[in-house]
């Protein structure tokens, strides 16, 4: 396998979309990544989050991987950059609410376990392997494609 080149990484949100949708068709797989992609995504900062970086307070390992995801995002354009910065918000809201009442890291690392364990479990039924094997940029493009997918839901005309 070869790393992939720099150009590869220029591919459109349509592009990355649709090549992460190819190995989520099934209903059941889909129904899992919907659920659990925000919580992988929403736990994964929280365990980063439980890392300061100067003492207490919003200064943390979460902050830094917020920002180097939105640099991500920023490449698929200004309505998914925005949206997936009020989701990343909203993340780090939670989980500083979570660590107000319970160890954050410990919750983190049970929902971030449980959540990857569904996943895999949706790619068995897909009988396709997780996009991220193939790329590691596609770990970034989940939460994506769940948010872009919600946006065109809330765009689309009622019946």
């Amino acid at each position: 396998m070869t790393a992939p080149c720099y150009a590869a990484s220029m591919r459109t949100a349509e592009q990355w979309f649709e090549e992460y949708g190819a190995s989520h068709r099934h209903p059941t797989n889909k129904r899992i990544h919907w659920v659990c992609v925000p919580l992988i995504l929403c736990s994964t900062l929280g365990l980063l989050q439980s890392v300061p970086l100067a003492g207490p307070g919003p200064l943390h390992l979460g902050t830094l991987g917020a920002v180097v995801a939105l640099a991500f995002y920023a490449t698929l354009g200004l309505r998914l950059f925005i949206a997936m910065a009020a989701v990343l918000a909203a993340s780090l809201g939670l989980n500083a609410a979570i660590a107000q009442v319970a160890p954050l890291w410990g919750v983190s690392a049970g929902v971030w376990l449980l959540a990857w364990v569904a996943q895999f479990y949706g790619h068995e039924l897909e009988g396709k392997k997780p996009s991220f094997f193939k790329d590691l940029q596609f770990l970034l493009v989940g939460p994506a494609w769940v948010v872009n997918a919600l946006l065109a839901r809330r765009a689309a005309p009622s019946a």
